[in-house]
């Protein structure tokens, strides 16, 4: 059982969270992997270096092969002259890692659960325009404090404005859950509509 609160932050009743979300033993292992990919996921890949072959210059032979009493060099665009190119650099690439789709429902069903004490219920958020004076006021009278996560069932540019401008507070779409936000606060603040589009997407 859970508390409900309406748009004013009275409790108005309670309510019990789904079993098929809520209720299972949380896997450690899969939520780990699920959060490594999103991480990595994450990484840009676009860090370049130029090789000797990407430098420009250096076409020319800079002395003949023999007879000058230095070493013998081909281009000055070698790795071992100054402004040459660069031996074993990054490269842009993917760091894009996959995952089945059951063992990332898994993971984020696995999440919830433990965070399933953390979990308030609103029954809608009625904010008529951006305030985050407001919405910081409404989250203090509900307890909800620390790091706090908005689970919303469609875009509410209001209730998302106000809360773009609080460091500790992050407003998400239900069906953009992932397990690094989820990890990541310390209360949970979701509307009905979104807890039913959260058992619609990821209960399977």
């Amino acid at each position: 059982m859970t508390n409900v609160y309406d748009s004013q932050g009275n409790a108005s009743g309670e309510t019990t969270l789904s079993e098929k979300l809520f209720g299972i033993e949380p896997n450690t292992h899969v939520m780990h992997l699920h959060l490594v990919r999103q991480l990595a996921n994450l990484r840009a890949g676009t860090a370049s270096t130029l090789t000797r072959s990407e430098v420009s210059g250096g076409g020319r032979k800079p002395w003949k092969q023999k007879g000058t009493g230095r070493a013998r060099v081909g281009s000055t665009r070698s790795p071992l002259w100054k402004g040459g190119g660069v031996i074993f650099g990054p490269q842009p690439h993917s760091y894009e890692k996959d995952m089945p789709r059951k063992m990332r429902r898994l993971a984020l069903r696995s999440a919830l659960s433990a965070k399933a004490e953390a979990v308030m219920v609103m029954d809608e958020w009625k904010i008529d325009k951006p305030s985050t004076k407001n919405l910081q006021a409404l989250l203090n009278k509900m307890g909800a404090t620390g790091k706090v996560l908005l689970l919303i069932s469609e875009h509410d540019s209001s209730l998302e404005l106000s809360a773009s401008n609080l460091p500790t507070v992050k407003s998400l779409l239900a069906t953009n859950l992932n397990v690094k936000d989820l990890l990541n606060c310390d209360k949970i603040v979701a509307t009905t509509a979104a807890l039913h589009k959260m058992e619609e997407v990821f209960a399977q």
